[in-house]
């Protein structure tokens, strides 16, 4: 499979870079289907398809090189120029940093400009145009795929601090789990160690009975020894879950829902308790699970939804009994406080899965919230047990029980975002679904930082660096182009027509290129200054040495 994907992406890009060529090469291979067809023509048209050809091979490996190639290129054929703008972007958008492309084009202005003033000597002007080319069909582009990489690398950092927020959104998850795993280990070791020992007793009390027969006082000392046995390996085995700074709890271990909500009015809640009854169906871990949900549900509504009045009913519905907590829309907001994780409700949700039903949670439209678990009335094999984490239903497989609920009002960051108490994150979720361990969140925020920050300054990078080159062009061309060459108005209003060329005041020293296509034999051209290109503003034409017309040159 991963052959074949790498074959299809291998196909792809084949055809990526043919397509590349095609676009390229077909300004330049326009001239071979032209008349007329000379024969050092074509021999050079074919070089340049050819070196067209090798900086589309190497440009995925060595963008820069193929830049490069391109704009050199353009000295064998012009129509390279239209291949300029598209291998910048392509540089600018495979190129890791910046810098070896910042080198070449550095490289290339310095290069151009020794070759044109220098050994050329070409004037101001076409050196102006060139620099121009280079800097709007090189630089800008190159930016822009600079910008886009830079986006792109912005969008994976997204990804990957999503998913490295998801990581530990789930490990969270686990831990609360595991932990009310733990506690329910605890409770078990508690209450099914009490039980044991008293079993313990009563079969010694019937050893050392005077009545009983000696094979049934050896009987009993065989069950006092295995009881015994037992009770050990429940402390090796279960004890070992106990947490060393776990604080143990102040509530009576036979506390009732009822004497859970007497509490709570003590304490000045208003809570209406309804089919209490029906807690008597319910096997030990249901019941104990009840109790919790119920415990849960009042201590949140008595932080999050102070003041409202809170129900508790708890209803029989065939083989299941329904368990629903809601409370009204606090009169006076929460507490204050730091914010909640929702590690509670999580817990809950574990603890009402472990005996065999399923915890909902959300907000009700009038601003408060409810708490609902469903409960098997009657006990399922290995309900009163602590499950193994390969069960059949319940978060660590994604399925829960047949006609069950599922929690789907929570929301993504785990707080509530109105009046009630916070739902708790992935609640009924999959905490593991076995993915290779990545990045930390705190490495997976700085990345994305660091991506954000380079998106901005590449962005600006783009709008800026076009319009500062070309100011710094202008600022270079402009002192070259007129130095000589100004004609203010004033001195051109005071020359009079049939003056002789000596005779007249303010002519300057050297004169401007003419506009194309307008020269004419015997005519002088000047500027008045006009900034940035300088150009050509007076036209003065002499014959034998004497002003024969004036004229101001529009446009």
């Amino acid at each position: 499979m991963g052959g074949a994907v790498r074959s299809r992406e291998v196909v792809r890009r084949r055809l990526g870079d043919l397509l590349l060529w095609a676009t390229t090469a077909a300004p330049i291979a326009y001239a071979l289907v032209t008349p007329p067809h000379a024969g050092p023509a074509t021999a050079r048209l074919a070089g340049a398809l050819l070196l067209l050809a090798v900086a589309v091979a190497v440009s995925r490996r060595w963008p820069v090189v193929a830049l490069v190639g391109v704009v050199l290129g353009s000295l064998l054929d012009g129509n390279f120029l239209f291949a300029i703008p598209v291998f910048s972007y392509l540089t600018g958008r495979r190129s890791a940093t910046a810098r070896p492309a910042a080198v070449a084009f550095a490289a290339l202005a310095a290069g151009g400009t020794a070759l044109n003033l220098g050994l050329l000597g070409t004037g101001a002007a076409t050196w102006f145009l060139l620099a121009s080319v280079l800097l709007f069909a090189g630089v800008f582009p190159w930016l822009v795929g600079r910008y886009r990489r830079q986006q792109a690398a912005l969008t994976e950092a997204g990804r990957r601090h999503a998913e490295a927020r998801e990581r530990e959104r789930r490990g969270t998850a686990e831990r609360v789990r595991l932990r009310e795993r733990a506690r329910i280990a605890q409770e078990m070791h508690d209450s099914l160690g009490h039980d044991l020992s008293l079993i313990a007793l009563r079969a010694a009390a019937l050893e050392v009975a005077d009545d009983l027969a000696p094979r049934h006082r050896a009987a009993a000392g065989e069950l006092r020894a295995s009881v015994a046995a037992a009770t050990e390996r429940l402390h090796g085995i279960i004890g070992v879950l106990r947490e060393p700074d776990g604080a143990a709890t102040t509530r009576p271990a036979d506390e009732s829902v009822t004497e859970l909500v007497d509490g709570a009015r003590e304490a000045g809640m208003a809570v209406r308790l309804d089919g209490v009854d029906a807690l008597a169906q319910l096997p030990p871990m249901a019941a104990h699970a009840a109790h919790r949900v119920v415990r849960e549900a009042l201590t949140n509504a008595a932080r999050y939804a102070p003041g409202a009045p809170v129900s508790v009913v708890l209803a029989a519905n065939g083989d299941r009994i329904d368990v629903a907590v809601v409370n009204a829309a606090p009169p006076a907001g929460p507490l204050p406080g730091p914010p909640s994780t929702g590690s509670g409700l999580l817990a809950l949700a574990e603890r009402v899965r472990l005996a065999g039903g399923v915890l909902t949670t959300g907000h009700q439209d009038g601003g408060g919230f409810a708490v609902r678990a469903r409960l098997p009335a009657a006990a399922r094999a290995g309900a009163d047990a602590l499950p193994s984490g390969g069960g059949d239903s319940g978060p660590a497989s994604g399925r829960w029980p047949a006609g069950g609920w599922s929690a789907g009002e929570a929301d993504e960051a785990g707080e509530a975002d109105g009046p009630g108490f916070p739902v708790a994150p992935g609640a009924g979720a999959d905490a593991s679904d076995g993915e290779a361990p990545g990045e930390r969140p705190g490495e997976a925020e700085r990345r994305l930082r660091d991506a954000r920050r380079r998106v901005r300054l590449s962005l600006l990078t783009a709008l800026g660096a076009p319009a500062g080159l070309a100011l710094v062009l202008s600022l270079v061309y402009y002192p070259v182009a007129t130095a000589g060459t100004v004609l203010d108005d004033g001195a051109f209003a005071r020359m009079p027509v049939g003056a002789q060329r000596a005779e007249l005041t303010g002519l300057p020293r050297r004169q401007s290129a003419p506009p194309a296509g307008t020269a004419r034999p015997g005519c002088e051209h000047y500027t008045d200054g006009n900034f940035p290109l300088a150009q050509p503003t007076w036209r003065l034409c002499f014959v034998e040495g004497r002003l024969v017309s004036k004229e101001r040159i529009d446009g």
